[in-house]
C-alpha cells in the first residue's frame, strides 16, 4: 500500500476512534493491532500518535467538549461526530504543525461525508471554541 495522504491518515484515525466506541473492553493497542491488520493500515507515524494520542488525553479532551457544547455532553453528540472531534481537538492541542483552521476544516469534511448534514454547524461551532480557547491559553 502506499503512503498514505494526511487526509487519507486523518480518516483512518477517525474509523479507529469509531470503532473503539463499540469494542470498550477492548485495549486500544489490540484494537489498533487488529483493525490495522484487518483493514491493511500501513504503519503511519501520524495514524499512531493521534489515535493513541486521543486515547491518553480523552478526559482532557472531553472536558473541553463540555466546555464547548453548549450544555451536551460527549455521551449525547453522536458518536460520529463525537470521534470527529476529539480527533481535531486533539490536533490543535498536541500537533502545533498542523493549523487549527486545517484541522477544523477537515473535520468539517470528516462530518459531511459520514454524519448527519445537521451537525456540520454544531460541530463548527463547538471547534472554533475549542480553538478559541486554546489560543488564548498559549498567549
Amino acid at each position: 500500500m502506499a503512503e498514505l495522504t494526511r487526509k487519507e491518515a486523518r480518516e483512518e484515525v477517525f474509523r479507529l476512534l469509531f470503532e473503539t466506541e463499540f469494542r470498550t473492553e477492548e485495549e486500544p493497542t489490540a484494537i489498533y493491532s487488529v483493525s490495522a491488520e484487518n483493514r491493511e493500515i500501513i504503519d503511519d507515524v501520524y495514524i499512531k500518535t493521534v489515535y493513541f494520542g486521543v486515547r491518553e488525553h480523552l478526559d482532557e479532551i472531553d472536558e473541553m467538549i463540555m466546555r464547548h457544547s453548549k450544555g451536551w455532553k460527549p455521551s449525547r453528540i453522536s458518536p460520529i461526530s463525537r470521534c470527529i472531534v476529539r480527533l481535531c481537538i486533539y490536533e490543535m492541542l498536541y500537533m502545533e504543525k498542523i493549523p487549527a483552521a486545517v484541522s477544523i476544516n477537515e473535520a468539517i469534511e470528516l462530518v459531511k461525508k459520514f454524519d448527519d448534514q445537521k451537525m456540520k454547524a454544531f460541530v463548527n461551532g463547538l471547534l472554533n471554541g475549542a480553538k478559541d480557547e486554546i489560543e488564548a491559553s498559549k498567549k
